[in-house]
Parts: C-alpha cells; sequence; structure tokens
C-alpha cells in the first residue's frame, strides 16, 4: 500500500494570490491555489493524509481585516476557505495566538479539520487546544499523527494571548508521545509547526538553548518516527533526515508538501518499507474556483480600505531598492521612528525593513503601503537598558552585513537557512557608523547619543516592537524584565492614525548612521 501525506504551512492568511502590493491576483502562490494542487493530488493518489502545519489565521491584509476592521470574534472567512479542502488535520502555529485566544478557540471550534496538539497545556497539564495525537486507519493500517506547535511562541507573543498555557518540548513531548502512538498504530507521522535547528551535518544553525526549532534533535534521539511535515522557518524542504522523509512547504501556500509512504507486510506486521518527499509546485494551479468566489466580496472590501488615502507627503517615503535602504538610511525608516518615538514618549528606537517586498509609502499615504511595509501585528514597548546593552544589540544587527569581494551584501546566515531580514533593526535617536571590515562584535563605531558617546552604564530608554523587546531575533539583551511600558495598539494602526492625525506630514532625513566597508 502507498500512503501519500500532503501538507500546507505559514499560508498566513493568503487566501489569494496576492502579496497585495497592488490588487492584482497574479502571484505564484495562495490557498486558492494550493486548494487545487490538493484536490489534484487527492484524486491521484488512493490513501491519503492531508495536514495543514499551522500559522493560518495571521499574516496578511486580508487576516488583519477581518480581526481588526471588521472586529469579529473569529476569522470566519478564512476558515470557511480552509473547509473546502478536504484536510484531515490542522496544528497551531505560534502566531495563532496573535489575536488573542478567545478568537483561535472561536476559529477551532469552525474548522473541519482535527487540530492535534501534543505539547501545549493548560497549568493542570491538560490539553486543552486539541488532542495530542488521532490514529487513523486507511486500507487495514492503521496511522498515528501527533501535532506539536513551536516553544519559541513564548519568547515573543503577548503574555496575555497565551495565559495559562504551557510550551513544552517538543522533543521531550516525541519521546513521551511516539511510544504510546506506536503500540496503537502501524505507522508514526508526526505534524510539527516548527523547523530545524541543525543542518543536516549536525552544524547548529542557532542558538540551542530553548530552541524555537527542535526537528533534528526529535529525529535523532526518538525512534520511531516514519515521516515529519515541518514548517515555521518558511523554508523549501524535501528530503530525509536520518532516513525519516521530511517536508517543509515554504509559505503563503507556494507549495504542497508530499510525503510518499511504502508499507508491506513485514513479519506479520504493517511496516514502512521505502519513502519519498518532494514539493509540488502550487503555481502551476489554477486558483481553486469555489474559494475565488467565495473570497471575492470579502477581497473587494480589503481592497478597498487598502486603497483608502491617509496623508499626503512633502517631499519621499518610497524607495526602490531594501538593500540599500538598509545600507543607506531613508526618510521612510525616518518616519517609522518618529511615529514610535512619539507613541512612546522616548528618543531612542530601533525597527526594522521586514522583508524586501517593502517600498516605503506613494503619495499619497494609504492603508495598502502600511500593511506592505509593515506586515507583523506588532505593538510597542519601551525598555530601559544601559548603554552596554545598546552596543550590543547594534553589534547583533550589524552581523546582516558582510564583505564579498570587497563590496557590502547581506550576511548568508541572515538568508540561509530562513531568510531573516527583520532580524536587522537600524536606530534612531542616537549617531552611528557600522564598519563591516570590522571583526563581530566590534563593528559600531562612534556611537554618540545627544553628541556624546555612550557610556557602557549609561541608563537609556529604547522604543522596541514587542517581539524584540522580548528579546525576539537571538537578542538576549532585551527581555521582558526590563519592559517599563507597553501600548496596545498594533503598529499598522498607530501608523495610519498618526496619519489621519497629520494629513500632511514632511519627508525628513537626518542621516544618522552609515554602513561603510
Amino acid at each position: 500500500m502507498k500512503l501519500t501525506i500532503l501538507s500546507t504551512s505559514d499560508t498566513h492568511g493568503f487566501i489569494e494570490p496576492t502579496n497585495y502590493v497592488s490588487a492584482q491576483n497574479d502571484k505564484p502562490f495562495g490557498l486558492e491555489r494550493a486548494a487545487s494542487c490538493i484536490k489534484h493530488l487527492q484524486s491521484e493518489c488512493k490513501n491519503t493524509i492531508t495536514i495543514d502545519n499551522g500559522d493560518y489565521l495571521e499574516g496578511s491584509p486580508l487576516a488583519y481585516y477581518i480581526a481588526k476592521i471588521k472586529d469579529q470574534s473569529g476569522p470566519d472567512q478564512i476558515d470557511a476557505s480552509f473547509n473546502m479542502i478536504n484536510y484531515d488535520y490542522g496544528v497551531l502555529g505560534n502566531h495563532e495566538f496573535n489575536y488573542g485566544l478567545p478568537y483561535l478557540q472561536n476559529s477551532i471550534k469552525h474548522t473541519h479539520r482535527q487540530d492535534l496538539c501534543a505539547n501545549i497545556v493548560d497549568q493542570n497539564g491538560d490539553h486543552v487546544l486539541g488532542a495530542p495525537y488521532a490514529i487513523k486507519e486507511i486500507d487495514g493500517v492503521k496511522v498515528g499523527i501527533i501535532g506539536m506547535t513551536t516553544r519559541g511562541a513564548t519568547k515573543w507573543e503577548s503574555s496575555e494571548n497565551i495565559i495559562g498555557l504551557q510550551f513544552l518540548s517538543v522533543a521531550e513531548t516525541a519521546s513521551k508521545y511516539v511510544p504510546i502512538v506506536r503500540q496503537q498504530a502501524d505507522v508514526v507521522v508526526i505534524a510539527y509547526h516548527g523547523g530545524f535547528e541543525r543542518n543536516s551535518e549536525g552544524v547548529a544553525t542557532e542558538p540551542l538553548e530553548g530552541s524555537e526549532n527542535e526537528s533534528y534533535a526529535m529525529l535523532k534521539d526518538v525512534p520511531g518516527i516514519d515521516a515529519l511535515v515541518t514548517g515555521h522557518q518558511h523554508r523549501k524542504i524535501a528530503s530525509k533526515l536520518f532516513n525519516v522523509p521530511i517536508t517543509q512547504p515554504g509559505h503563503r501556500g507556494e507549495f504542497v508538501g508530499k510525503i510518499d509512504l511504502n508499507i508491506e507486510k513485514v513479519d506479520g506486521k504493517y511496516r514502512v518499507t521505502s519513502s519519498d518527499a518532494e514539493l509540488v509546485k502550487t503555481a502551476d494551479y489554477a486558483p481553486d474556483p469555489a474559494i475565488k468566489n467565495y473570497i471575492k466580496p470579502l477581497s473587494q472590501q480589503v481592497n478597498r480600505w487598502l486603497d483608502e488615502p491617509l496623508s499626503k507627503i512633502d517631499g519621499s517615503l518610497y524607495f526602490d531598492d531594501a538593500f540599500e535602504a538598509r545600507v543607506h538610511k531613508t526618510s521612510f525608516i525616518e518616519f517609522i521612528q518618529k511615529v514610535q518615538m512619539e507613541t512612546m514618549g522616548v528618543d531612542i528606537s530601533a525597527t526594522a525593513l521586514f522583508n524586501n517586498e517593502a517600498h516605503g509609502f506613494e503619495n499619497p499615504i494609504t492603508m495598502r503601503n502600511i500593511m506592505t511595509n509593515y506586515v507583523y501585528p506588532n505593538k510597542l514597548a519601551v525598555l530601559e537598558i544601559t548603554g552596554a546593552d545598546l552596543k550590543a544589540a547594534m553589534e547583533i544587527s550589524a552581523k546582516y552585513f558582510a564583505l564579498k569581494d570587497g563590496q557590502i551584501v547581506v550576511n548568508e546566515a541572515f538568508i540561509y537557512p530562513k531568510a531573516r531580514h527583520y532580524n536587522y533593526d537600524m536606530y534612531e535617536g542616537v549617531n552611528y557608523t557600522i564598519k563591516v571590515g570590522n571583526p563581530e562584535g566590534q563593528r559600531i563605531i562612534d556611537l554618540t547619543y545627544h553628541g556624546e558617546p555612550v557610556r557602557p552604564d549609561q541608563k537609556l530608554k529604547i522604543v522596541l516592537n514587542q517581539y524584540r523587546a522580548s528579546g525576539g531575533g537571538h537578542f538576549p539583551m532585551f527581555s521582558n524584565d526590563k519592559v517599563i511600558a507597553k501600548d496596545s495598539v498594533m503598529m499598522s494602526q498607530l501608523i495610519a492614525n498618526y496619519l489621519r492625525n497629520h494629513p500632511h506630514i514632511k519627508a525628513t532625513n537626518n542621516h544618522n548612521f552609515k554602513v561603510i566597508k
């Protein structure tokens, strides 16, 4: 018998094939395309299990519109779209908690797939967001599926959104449940909203203490796993590790993961005798007409909202090249810093260009500009730190750059295994230079605050998004115990509110930093 495991992951509310930079629906991704791909593969393969591996309800302007503009109690339209696809199981991603626990719980109630959640428990150790595993019998073969979620959610999620929940180690949870499921099933599959902390050679690709990705450790230390579906890192993986087939299908529905398991009776018991893994590109499939027609009225509302003009610019807040904007200070970044500083009443700020789709603001500025430049549902926090903390954080950001053939380029560690442009912060309220030719840890030079050198013991207040404020992105000098103030409004809404209150804004650029060889 051949069993095929199909999976999507990290669709992030991208139902239609668009990135919302414009109203055009012609991008090579989206749940509509993934739906057509899945339905085709399900028709071709006799025995299938189909899984959504998490991060489905947050991340797109459409998802934000449902949650914050329509102010719904749950992502009904996203749930309904997923329900038009024959999913068997679902796993929760870390971003499922972004709009609060009640919002997620309403989604769980309305989804047709069965959510599995082995490593998230309440204070009593009970599984309150889904059973730890399920057993599905197919042609006489019993298949056990265990679902798990990255514990990295505790690093950056607002504490009020995960109150009363414990995120247990995935590797330890697997060591507990794989033997239990193995006693009841012939085949054991793990669906994990998380990725790989080491490369295939076993070299660590991220700090391992409290790692948000535990796939390598799990496969190395826990015997009895026949297939592993992963996500979270947005990587494109179809391979084997420790002879276990693994997939990770990118993000936004650009690929469907496909694992084939050949199962035969060996000594009277069903066993996996061979396997294969691949990614199926959804760009080759037309958008599913049922989902397309269903979501169209909401999409029209979203596009009207996105095109609402908010403010006119004296000057320009636009840029053509995201890399150049990270090397040379732009008026756009100065504007974002200004909003952050005025909102929180401090004069030091840090922010990033989150991805390479960002191009700043057109004139007049619209909600579309905001939502496609500030893509995360971040809120702001103020930390009290020392000058030494500030310098240490800036040195981590400075690792973003490298020299290649005498030219400044992006350090490959910020591209592979996952694009992490969002971990390069630019700072306002201080003046500084990044000298890329210096050794890492010694690249920040000429760092001054109010015209004076920053002292290591100097007390400073800085505004950051709450992800970074909690140390997210491997910034250990920032932590929740240093937070002295928080704001409850998402940054995209803060920007919109600021623009409505300032119908004419002036683009300014004080060129407070530079990046040199």
